[in-house]
Order: C-alpha cells, then sequence, then structure tokens
C-alpha cells in the first residue's frame, strides 16, 4: 500500500449541486460499449497490466460458510498471488494484492495471519449486504471492526434514501458512519443494481463523497446486477467533477461480476482514459474480485509458457 493514502475530509452537502447532476443514459452506454475494442495490450504490456491488476485487487471472502481455515488460507494467497516460477520467469520482485476483504467475524483471524506482511484488512460492515439494521448497530459494527484491525471499512448505504430522494439522510448517515471509521479508510457501496437509473446513481456517488466516502464502491456481489461499464462511467466521472470542485481524490472501487483477465485490461484502460495514471495506484483503485486472481495467474503463464493450465493449478485457497 502506498505511504500518505488519499483521506477525503468531505464538505458540507450541497443540494444545488446534487439536484444539478444528470446523466445521458443513451451517450454513456455507447461509450461503454465503445470500451473493450479501444485500447489493444499485447504481450510483455499485457503481462504488465495484469501484474499491475493484481497489486489492485481486494481479495474478497464474502460467504456465509466462511471458516478460519478459509480466511487463513486466503490471507497466504494473498501475500503469494502469483506463483514464484511465474515471476522469475517474467523478472519480477515479489507483489501482494491491496488488501484482504472478509466479514466482521473473520477480522481478527484475517488480521493475525496478515502480520507484519504490509496487507491490510478491509471489513464489510454496516448490516452488510443490505444495510438495513438500527443505524447505531451499524455504527457500532464498525466501531467494532475497526477495534479488530481493521484498517479499511466497506460500508453499504440505504438504499431507499436514494430512491425516494433523501438526499440529507443518505449525507447525515453516511457522515456518521465515517466518523465511527476513525483513521480506517471508509469505502462506500452504492449497490448500483438497486438504484434504478444511472442518474441515481452519479447523485448517490455525489451525496457520499460529501460526506467524506473515501472510495465510492458499485456494489456488494450479492445484487442482481453488479459492476458494469456503464455504471462505472457514472461514478468514476462523478469523482473527476468532485475532484475539479474540491481539489480532493476519491478512489473507485467496482465489485461483482468481474471475474477475468479481459475484464481488468478493459477498466484499467477506462481508469487511465478518463482520471489518469494517478488512479492506477491501490490508494485509488481497487477490483472486489476472488476468482479474478485465479485467472489473471492462469494468463501470466500463458504468456510465459505459450500453454493455457488448468485452473486447479491457480487455486484461492
Amino acid at each position: 500500500m502506498p505511504e500518505g493514502l488519499t483521506r477525503n475530509p468531505g464538505m458540507p452537502l450541497d443540494l444545488d449541486w446534487v439536484a444539478s447532476v444528470q446523466a445521458n443514459t443513451s451517450a454513456i452506454e455507447r461509450r461503454a460499449a465503445s470500451l473493450p475494442g479501444r485500447r489493444s495490450v499485447k504481450k510483455e504490456y499485457q503481462a504488465a497490466w495484469l501484474l499491475k491488476a493484481v497489486t489492485l485487487i481486494d481479495l474478497t471472502t464474502l460467504s456465509g460458510d466462511d471458516t478460519p481455515g478459509r480466511v487463513r488460507r486466503l490471507c497466504a494467497k494473498a501475500v503469494h498471488p502469483v506463483r514464484q516460477d511465474i515471476l522469475d520467469a517474467l523478472g519480477m520482485r515479489p507483489i501482494t494484492t491491496a488488501a484482504v476483504c472478509v466479514y466482521h467475524e473473520m477480522v481478527p483471524t484475517a488480521v493475525a495471519a496478515l502480520e507484519g506482511t504490509g496487507v491490510p484488512v478491509a471489513a464489510v460492515s454496516t448490516g452488510f449486504p443490505a444495510g438495513l439494521s438500527p443505524l447505531p448497530l451499524r455504527i457500532a459494527e464498525i466501531g467494532e471492526s475497526v477495534k479488530a484491525g481493521a484498517s479499511e471499512i466497506d460500508i453499504v448505504i440505504s438504499r431507499r434514501h436514494v430512491l425516494t430522494g433523501n438526499w440529507q439522510a443518505l449525507y447525515d448517515e453516511t457522515r456518521a458512519m465515517r466518523e465511527a471509521c476513525g483513521e480506517a479508510h471508509m469505502k462506500t457501496i452504492l449497490a448500483t443494481g438497486e438504484l434504478q437509473t444511472l442518474r441515481n446513481v452519479a447523485r448517490a456517488s455525489l451525496v457520499c463523497m460529501m460526506a467524506g466516502a473515501d472510495f465510492i464502491k458499485t456494489s456488494t456481489g450479492k445484487e442482481p446486477v453488479n459492476a458494469t461499464l456503464p455504471v462505472s462511467l457514472v461514478m468514476i466521472r462523478a469523482i473527476r467533477d468532485y475532484q475539479a470542485r474540491t481539489g480532493i481524490k476519491v478512489g473507485y472501487k467496482p465489485a461483482g461480476g468481474i471475474s477475468k483477465a479481459k475484464d481488468v485490461l478493459t477498466y484499467l484502460a477506462m481508469m487511465k482514459d478518463e482520471l489518469g495514471d494517478r488512479w492506477l495506484q491501490p490508494d485509488l483503485f481497487r477490483f472486489g474480485a476472488s476468482s479474478l486472481l485465479g485467472d489473471i495467474e492462469r494468463q501470466l503463464e500463458h504468456f510465459v509458457t505459450g500453454r493455457y493450465s488448468s485452473a486447479s493449478r491457480h487455486p484461492m485457497s
């Protein structure tokens, strides 16, 4: 993780700014449809971009059957995400993923497993994934996760505030969660697949940044529709507008449904085109994923050997 992590202090809620935000759905969808073919990254350049992507992954397990053993194995993979023989063939030094993301219950296990590695633990808190528990309980859960050693907190917003246009309530809740995080970085999950319109996504993104979100994140991974390119364009353009107005950089995390290396290349190119190289660092860009890493490692082995290996050679845990 780079030093000097970006923090967003937030700002007072500006309802006039929120009301002025629009989203031209047809134009956004045309631009998104053009993205996969805009850049063709081949051979050693593709390998370099895929290695970069590994360092941007929040390696995640959020299953009802998670066990301490599974979490410890995932942490071991986060510390050594690419097999050493592949790294040696590429002339690369060891790399790690950006973080490990788990439920609150598994935070102590992950913190212990990652001690001394430099890989932080992110906890999903605030009644994940629905975010419908009482606010005092959601705030308390953040505090407990921070106390247990999580240095990043992925919160979920109350979708009903977006759907009813209650921006003050969304701002106040998000601000309270940000304060509960203390020094821990806060990633705010919008659950975009449940917000109905791209305009709602744009406005919710802006309100959460005003409230102090250090990252805005697409999805919990539990919705019927998770990260998509149109939603991503809307969110990163909201980030660009927020920086232009305030001078503050906010991070972006697409999550859910990103499982193929080719998709990662599209997202990296989009971030470079829309926000610039600064957003290709883990303090400002993450992928929320689990199976993605296996496909990236498989593609890297193909670059080294010229052969595609079985997915079983690249286990996650």
